[in-house]
Protein backbone atom coordinates (compact mmCIF):
# COMPACT_ATOMS: atom_id res chain seq x y z
CA UNK A 1 0.00 0.00 0.00
CA UNK A 2 2.77 2.46 0.89
CA UNK A 3 4.52 1.72 -2.41
CA UNK A 4 1.32 2.31 -4.37
CA UNK A 5 0.60 5.59 -2.58
CA UNK A 6 4.11 6.90 -3.15
CA UNK A 7 4.14 5.81 -6.81
CA UNK A 8 0.76 7.33 -7.67
CA UNK A 9 1.44 10.59 -5.80
CA UNK A 10 4.59 11.03 -7.91
CA UNK A 11 2.49 11.12 -11.08
CA UNK A 12 -0.62 13.10 -10.11
CA UNK A 13 -1.76 15.81 -7.74
CA UNK A 14 -5.26 14.34 -7.63
CA UNK A 15 -6.56 13.11 -4.31
CA UNK A 16 -6.40 9.39 -3.63
CA UNK A 17 -8.97 6.93 -2.33
CA UNK A 18 -7.41 4.24 -0.13
CA UNK A 19 -9.45 1.04 -0.16
CA UNK A 20 -8.83 -2.07 1.92
CA UNK A 21 -10.81 -4.15 4.42
CA UNK A 22 -7.63 -4.40 6.49
CA UNK A 23 -7.10 -1.46 8.89
CA UNK A 24 -3.35 -2.17 9.12
CA UNK A 25 -3.00 -1.82 5.35
CA UNK A 26 -5.00 1.41 5.40
CA UNK A 27 -2.82 2.75 8.24
CA UNK A 28 0.31 2.20 6.12
CA UNK A 29 -1.29 4.03 3.22
CA UNK A 30 -2.38 6.93 5.41
CA UNK A 31 1.12 7.28 6.84
CA UNK A 32 2.59 7.41 3.33
CA UNK A 33 0.14 10.01 1.92
CA UNK A 34 1.46 13.51 1.37
CA UNK A 35 -2.06 14.83 0.80
CA UNK A 36 -5.20 13.84 2.73
CA UNK A 37 -6.91 10.90 1.00
CA UNK A 38 -10.43 9.54 1.15
CA UNK A 39 -10.68 6.35 3.19
CA UNK A 40 -12.75 3.41 1.98
CA UNK A 41 -14.81 1.95 3.45
CA UNK A 42 -16.87 1.68 6.62
CA UNK A 43 -19.84 -0.68 7.03
CA UNK A 44 -21.57 -2.18 10.07
CA UNK A 45 -19.15 -5.11 10.08
CA UNK A 46 -17.61 -5.13 13.59
CA UNK A 47 -14.00 -5.31 12.42
CA UNK A 48 -14.53 -2.21 10.29
CA UNK A 49 -16.26 -0.30 13.08
CA UNK A 50 -13.39 -1.21 15.42
CA UNK A 51 -10.55 -0.74 12.95
CA UNK A 52 -11.40 1.64 10.11
CA UNK A 53 -13.56 4.19 11.92
CA UNK A 54 -10.87 5.08 14.50
CA UNK A 55 -8.35 5.52 11.67
CA UNK A 56 -10.59 7.97 9.82
CA UNK A 57 -11.21 9.89 13.04
CA UNK A 58 -7.51 9.99 13.97
CA UNK A 59 -6.44 11.29 10.55
CA UNK A 60 -9.55 13.43 9.98
CA UNK A 61 -10.05 11.97 6.52
CA UNK A 62 -13.24 11.85 4.48
CA UNK A 63 -14.78 8.40 4.80
CA UNK A 64 -16.81 6.33 2.35
CA UNK A 65 -19.67 4.53 4.06
CA UNK A 66 -20.85 1.33 2.40
CA UNK A 67 -24.50 0.69 3.15
CA UNK A 68 -23.93 -2.92 4.20
CA UNK A 69 -24.94 -4.59 7.45
CA UNK A 70 -22.90 -6.39 10.10
CA UNK A 71 -22.92 -9.60 8.01
CA UNK A 72 -21.55 -7.78 4.94
CA UNK A 73 -25.00 -8.10 3.36
CA UNK A 74 -26.33 -5.52 0.91
CA UNK A 75 -29.97 -4.76 1.75
CA UNK A 76 -32.51 -4.81 -1.04
CA UNK A 77 -34.79 -1.89 -0.27
CA UNK A 78 -34.23 1.84 -0.11
CA UNK A 79 -35.64 1.98 3.42
CA UNK A 80 -33.11 -0.60 4.65
CA UNK A 81 -30.28 1.29 2.99
CA UNK A 82 -31.38 4.58 4.53
CA UNK A 83 -31.65 2.99 7.99
CA UNK A 84 -28.03 1.83 7.63
CA UNK A 85 -27.02 5.33 6.51
CA UNK A 86 -28.56 6.84 9.64
CA UNK A 87 -26.93 4.33 11.98
CA UNK A 88 -23.48 4.54 10.37
CA UNK A 89 -23.62 8.34 10.30
CA UNK A 90 -24.40 8.39 14.02
CA UNK A 91 -21.44 6.11 14.75
CA UNK A 92 -19.07 8.16 12.59
CA UNK A 93 -20.14 11.47 14.15
CA UNK A 94 -19.83 9.98 17.64
CA UNK A 95 -16.27 8.95 16.75
CA UNK A 96 -15.40 12.56 15.89
CA UNK A 97 -16.01 12.89 12.15
CA UNK A 98 -18.03 15.78 10.76
CA UNK A 99 -21.09 14.87 8.65
CA UNK A 100 -19.55 16.70 5.68
CA UNK A 101 -16.69 14.16 5.71
CA UNK A 102 -19.02 11.24 5.05
CA UNK A 103 -19.66 9.87 1.54
CA UNK A 104 -22.41 7.26 1.25
CA UNK A 105 -22.20 4.33 -1.17
CA UNK A 106 -25.56 2.51 -1.61
CA UNK A 107 -23.70 -0.36 -3.38
CA UNK A 108 -24.45 -0.71 -7.06
CA UNK A 109 -25.23 -4.35 -7.90
CA UNK A 110 -23.60 -6.58 -10.46
CA UNK A 111 -25.76 -7.55 -13.43
CA UNK A 112 -25.39 -11.21 -12.43
CA UNK A 113 -27.43 -10.70 -9.25
CA UNK A 114 -30.85 -12.37 -9.53
CA UNK A 115 -32.63 -9.28 -8.18
CA UNK A 116 -30.39 -6.77 -9.95
CA UNK A 117 -33.19 -4.57 -11.34
CA UNK A 118 -34.83 -4.16 -7.95
CA UNK A 119 -31.46 -3.24 -6.44
CA UNK A 120 -30.84 -0.68 -9.17
CA UNK A 121 -34.20 0.97 -8.54
CA UNK A 122 -33.55 1.20 -4.81
CA UNK A 123 -29.98 2.47 -5.32
CA UNK A 124 -31.32 5.36 -7.42
CA UNK A 125 -33.95 6.11 -4.78
CA UNK A 126 -31.34 6.03 -2.02
CA UNK A 127 -29.10 8.48 -3.87
CA UNK A 128 -32.07 10.78 -4.46
CA UNK A 129 -33.09 10.72 -0.80
CA UNK A 130 -29.56 11.24 0.56
CA UNK A 131 -28.82 14.10 -1.84
CA UNK A 132 -31.94 15.95 -0.72
CA UNK A 133 -33.10 17.14 2.67
CA UNK A 134 -35.37 14.27 3.66
CA UNK A 135 -32.92 12.06 5.57
CA UNK A 136 -30.54 14.34 7.48
CA UNK A 137 -32.03 17.78 6.90
CA UNK A 138 -29.03 18.60 4.70
CA UNK A 139 -27.63 17.03 1.51
CA UNK A 140 -25.25 14.12 1.99
CA UNK A 141 -22.52 13.22 -0.49
CA UNK A 142 -22.91 10.00 -2.45
CA UNK A 143 -20.71 7.72 -4.53
CA UNK A 144 -21.18 4.50 -6.51
CA UNK A 145 -18.80 1.96 -8.00
CA UNK A 146 -20.08 2.07 -11.58
CA UNK A 147 -17.60 -0.56 -12.75
CA UNK A 148 -19.29 -3.07 -10.40
CA UNK A 149 -22.25 -3.16 -12.78
CA UNK A 150 -20.54 -5.09 -15.60
CA UNK A 151 -17.61 -6.56 -13.69
CA UNK A 152 -16.84 -9.92 -15.32
CA UNK A 153 -19.69 -9.41 -17.79
CA UNK A 154 -18.35 -6.93 -20.33
CA UNK A 155 -18.67 -9.38 -23.21
CA UNK A 156 -22.31 -10.05 -22.33
CA UNK A 157 -23.55 -6.51 -21.64
CA UNK A 158 -22.72 -3.36 -23.66
CA UNK A 159 -21.02 -0.28 -22.24
CA UNK A 160 -24.16 1.75 -22.94
CA UNK A 161 -25.74 0.22 -19.83
CA UNK A 162 -23.09 1.91 -17.68
CA UNK A 163 -23.62 5.24 -19.42
CA UNK A 164 -27.39 5.09 -18.97
CA UNK A 165 -27.05 4.03 -15.35
CA UNK A 166 -24.68 6.92 -14.69
CA UNK A 167 -27.12 9.34 -16.32
CA UNK A 168 -29.99 8.21 -14.07
CA UNK A 169 -27.81 8.40 -10.95
CA UNK A 170 -26.46 11.82 -11.91
CA UNK A 171 -30.03 13.03 -12.30
CA UNK A 172 -30.77 11.68 -8.82
CA UNK A 173 -27.97 13.81 -7.36
CA UNK A 174 -24.91 11.53 -7.38
CA UNK A 175 -21.69 13.35 -6.39
CA UNK A 176 -18.88 10.92 -7.19
CA UNK A 177 -18.34 7.81 -9.30
CA UNK A 178 -15.70 5.09 -9.34
CA UNK A 179 -15.32 4.08 -12.96
CA UNK A 180 -12.96 2.62 -15.52
CA UNK A 181 -12.12 5.86 -17.30
CA UNK A 182 -9.93 4.21 -19.96
CA UNK A 183 -12.68 2.05 -21.43
CA UNK A 184 -13.69 3.36 -24.86
CA UNK A 185 -16.54 5.82 -24.75
CA UNK A 186 -16.54 6.55 -21.03
CA UNK A 187 -15.04 10.04 -21.06
CA UNK A 188 -17.30 11.22 -23.89
CA UNK A 189 -20.31 9.89 -21.96
CA UNK A 190 -19.11 11.56 -18.77
CA UNK A 191 -18.41 14.84 -20.56
CA UNK A 192 -21.85 14.91 -22.17
CA UNK A 193 -23.56 14.28 -18.83
CA UNK A 194 -21.47 16.95 -17.10
CA UNK A 195 -22.39 19.46 -19.82
CA UNK A 196 -26.10 18.63 -19.49
CA UNK A 197 -26.01 18.97 -15.72
CA UNK A 198 -24.14 22.29 -15.94
CA UNK A 199 -26.70 23.61 -18.41
CA UNK A 200 -29.52 22.54 -16.10
CA UNK A 201 -27.97 24.36 -13.15
CA UNK A 202 -27.59 27.50 -15.24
Amino acid sequence: MAFLVETVEETTDRGLILDSPNPKVLARGLAACRRPPILSALSLEPHKIDGILPLAAAYGTPLIILLMDERSRVPLTMDERLALAVELRERAVAAGLHPSQLIFDPVLPNLSWPDVWQHLRHVVGTVRMLSGLSVFGEPARTIVGLSNLRSGLRKKYPFELECRCLAVLAGAGLDMVLADVVQPGFMSCYGALAELLSAGEG
